[in-house]
Formats: structure tokens, C-alpha cells, sequence
């Protein structure tokens, strides 16, 4: 191949693509119309010799070289990135895109306080949230797309940890519900049928692992993947939700919730900011995680967005 000849922007596209394993998408992705990308697509299949992307049903699939050139070539562009990367961040200025990933609750707690200062200090930035999914789906390939993870204590690989913000469980009502603050006995919470989170990733209710090992078994009536969900139906049926705390303050009034102390005292949760060890010097992710440290304070102090 003749480098002379190779424009790196053919390189942003072949990346996107590898990612997205669809040419729409990748186009989505770094802000090119379909005829460009697919323009693109060819370009790179002349220069590699490879088909790339070969169609399979209703949808593309990556050939057995694309596969291999994905690692490499994403480690490649992170290099070539920090060649250019600047010595500040400016804000003001800036239209960088940030990845996130974390549960429902973090984005219902943080996102909105979190995207006011963003929107003060740096309106052209983008936030982009991915849904938590477990540390299984944490490669390192997938890591090199991540600025920030917002999770419990788990450890993941190459990145750095800071105590973000604490809470503790709770039981959330419907304004009204027949048993109320009977809740609070081992009687009444073991005789009321539950609604249970269980996070994709895991395997079940962190809460039930913490009270098997106390030997109690709740009556879980129903599974949501999420707790806005276990808080929805909990304010529409009489089925009980053992959550966050702060998450109940936070949709006590929009959704008429009640919280209950339980009979049991689960101690306290630790939500963690994770950050990819590769930019801990960079100016962009650093001005990024002071706010959301400062979001995480806030919340620690009680301090509601828009106060």
C-alpha cells in the first residue's frame, strides 16, 4: 500500500464501521452522509483488499479480516489522537464528544444537574450515555470507547476509581398503599410481594445476595431490568421496591411514592467514577470528571439541580 496515497480520514471511517458493522451508523457516527460513507467504504476496500463488510440476511457482518484489523487500528488512532491533543481544554469552545456508561439511577440522579454545568460552560459539547451492562461486556476494545463509568465498587482494567457519591437502600411505597409503615416490621416486609432489579450483567437483586447471606428470602412477585421501572410499578400496583434512597426522594413527587425504612439495615452504597488510566492527563477527561465529582458532592450535600 502506498501511504502517500491514504488519507487518515479513510482510517476514522474504516474504524467507524468496524464498530457499527453498518455503514448507516458508522456514518451516524462521525458525521458523514450515506453516499460519502459508502464512497468511503469502497475506497477501503480497494486499498485493503477486502470486502469488509459483506451482507448476510438483512444485515452486514464483518469479514474475518475486518475482524482483525479492529483492535489494531483503534489502538492506532488513540496514538495518533494524542499527538494532537492540546495542553488545556477549552471549554467554551469545545464540540468533543464524551461516551458515559452507567445504571438508570445514576442517569436520573446525575445527568440532569450534571448536564446544567455543561450546558453553562461548554453548550457545543456532547454527552453520549450508555446503558450498564455488566463488567462481562467490559473489553479492552470496549474500554478504549469509554470516558467515564459510573458503577458500584466493581474494578475494571486500566481505569482509575473515586468515591463519587453514598446512599442506602430503602423501601418505596404508592402514597396509600394498604400495609404503609407496617413495612418496617420483618413481618410485614417478608409477607409483601416484591418487585426485584436485576441489572443486565448480574444475576440478581444485589439487595436479595445481601439478605440471603442473613438468611431472609423476600417474595419477589416480578423482575425489571431497571429501578425507574421497579419504581413505576411500585407506584401503580401494590408491590414493593427496595432501591435507593436517593432515587425515591428524587421521583417521590412525580410518581406519589412513599419511603419506608426497612426492618432490616442494609448499610451504606458507594457509587464510584471511574476513568481510563490512558486519560488521566488529558485535559478534556480531567475538566469532565471534576464535574461530575462536583455533581456527586452536590448530591451528597442535598443540593437539587436547578436550586
Amino acid at each position: 500500500m502506498n501511504l502517500n496515497s491514504l488519507d487518515l480520514n479513510l482510517l476514522v471511517a474504516l474504524d467507524a464501521m468496524l464498530r457499527e458493522a453498518n455503514v448507516s451508523r458508522a456514518a451516524m457516527r462521525i458525521g458523514l452522509s450515506q453516499p460519502a460513507a459508502s464512497h468511503a467504504l469502497q475506497r477501503l476496500r480497494d486499498l485493503i483488499g477486502d470486502p469488509l463488510l459483506v451482507r448476510s440476511g438483512a444485515r452486514m457482518e464483518l469479514t474475518p479480516r475486518a475482524q482483525a484489523l479492529r483492535g489494531p487500528l483503534a489502538q492506532a488512532l488513540d496514538q495518533v489522537r494524542g499527538l494532537f491533543t492540546p495542553d488545556h481544554f477549552d471549554a467554551a469552545r469545545s464540540e468533543r464528544q464524551f461516551r458515559l456508561m452507567m445504571p438508570d439511577l445514576a442517569v436520573e440522579l446525575l445527568m440532569p444537574p450534571l448536564m446544567e454545568k455543561i450546558t453553562q460552560a461548554a453548550p457545543n459539547v456532547r454527552i453520549d450515555v450508555v446503558p450498564w451492562r455488566g463488567p462481562s461486556i467490559f473489553t479492552a476494545e470496549f474500554a478504549r470507547t469509554i470516558d467515564l463509568v459510573i458503577s458500584i465498587g466493581d474494578a475494571f482494567k486500566g481505569f482509575h476509581r473515586k468515591l463519587l457519591y453514598t446512599d442506602s437502600d430503602a423501601l418505596a411505597v404508592r402514597r396509600g398503599h394498604p400495609a404503609g409503615a407496617r413495612l418496617k416490621t420483618r413481618e410485614a416486609f417478608l409477607s409483601a410481594r416484591h418487585v426485584a432489579v436485576i441489572i443486565r450483567g448480574q444475576n440478581e437483586d444485589l439487595i436479595d445476595g445481601w439478605l440471603r447471606a442473613k438468611g431472609i428470602e423476600r417474595r419477589i412477585a416480578l423482575v425489571v431490568p431497571g429501578y425507574i421501572e421497579a419504581l413505576h410499578v411500585a407506584a401503580r400496583t401494590d408491590l414493593v421496591a427496595f432501591v435507593p434512597r436517593r432515587l425515591i426522594a428524587a421521583l417521590s413527587r412525580q410518581l406519589s411514592l412513599v419511603t419506608v425504612a426497612p426492618p432490616f439495615d442494609p448499610g451504606v452504597d458507594e457509587q464510584f467514577m471511574f476513568y481510563p488510566t490512558r486519560a488521566q492527563m488529558d485535559p478534556g477527561s480531567i475538566w469532565l470528571r471534576q464535574l461530575m465529582l462536583e455533581t456527586g458532592r452536590d448530591l451528597g450535600r442535598g443540593k437539587r439541580h436547578g436550586a
